[in-house]
């Protein structure tokens, strides 16, 4: 009886152990949890696991060039100044170049691409269109401004968590590409800088953070410079370039339809 009685006094307490354990072992793979979610639209492929939100980036960046580029063609025709007619060489150039990368990339990872672009991106264009003088110039720079802001997290996002090599490589393309864009639409001065932060706050709940603000008059301690100890021998130089420049130098892509040399980073 003994026996028994232990026996039965461990199995209880498996059962019990088992019954506490088994809902954290098994929450990782529970409908509804992140992780399962990731899981559930991501397939393999050889260059790594391919996300639902990596085909998302895939498409939009597609679709970023299906209506930047005749906007840009637009602006370089009707060349209202000569500061948008660079903005819209810059944007011809950059997706001219950037929707090769995305078309090499969608077809060596199967993801179907747009061939126009989407209802709000063609409302866009025709607002431009309708525009003439001053308004087509704030409508030109604000549109692509506020569009190209708003992408521009996404890309970050994807670029830190993508399992995929493609895809990584994509969106450090369309990284520079972007911020070129940017840069450059900032430069034509006619960017309404309170209407993006009104626009951006509009959509945030989490109250400020950082350092308090500053007091009118006082002078705050100047910090001092950070760097190494030591004598220490570096060779790599700061990535970014002159202020108001953006490097987009890199290598071209080899399309298998289209080839454009034998270097190409995407293999």
């Amino acid at each position: 009886m003994r026996i028994n009685g232990t026996a039965l006094l461990v199995a209880g307490l498996v059962v019990t152990i088992g019954a506490i354990a088994f809902p954290v072992w098994s929450y990782a793979d529970r409908s509804g949890t992140g992780q399962a979610n990731v899981a559930a639209g991501t397939v393999n492929t050889q260059w790594g696991p391919l996300t639902a939100a990596d085909r998302d980036l895939i498409v939009r960046v597609r679709l970023a060039g299906l209506w930047e580029l005749p906007a840009g063609q637009q602006a370089v025709e009707r060349a209202p100044s000569q500061a948008i007619k660079e903005a819209g060489d810059h944007l011809i150039v950059g997706h001219t170049d950037l929707d090769k990368r995305v078309r090499i990339v969608a077809a060596r990872l199967g993801v179907e691409l747009p061939n126009q672009p989407n209802e709000q991106q063609q409302g866009w264009l025709q607002e431009m269109t309708a525009a003439t003088g001053a308004e087509y110039e704030y409508k030109f720079v604000n549109l692509l401004r506020a569009a190209h802001g708003k992408i521009f997290p996404a890309i970050g996002t994807v670029r830190n968590s993508t399992r995929n090599t493609l895809v990584r490589q994509l969106a450090s393309d369309a990284n520079q590409t972007v911020l070129d864009h940017i840069t450059v639409l900032e430069k034509t001065g006619r960017v309404d800088f309170d209407a993006l932060a009104n626009d951006a706050v509009a959509t945030t709940t989490a109250g400020p953070t950082g350092p308090s603000a500053p007091v009118p008059g006082q002078v705050v301690p100047s910090a001092p410079a950070a760097g190494a100890t030591g004598d220490v021998g570096t060779t790599s130089r700061p990535s970014p370039g002159a202020p108001g420049t953006v490097n987009t130098d890199r290598p071209d892509p080899v399309d298998p339809v289209d080839p454009v040399g034998s270097e190409g980073v995407l293999r």
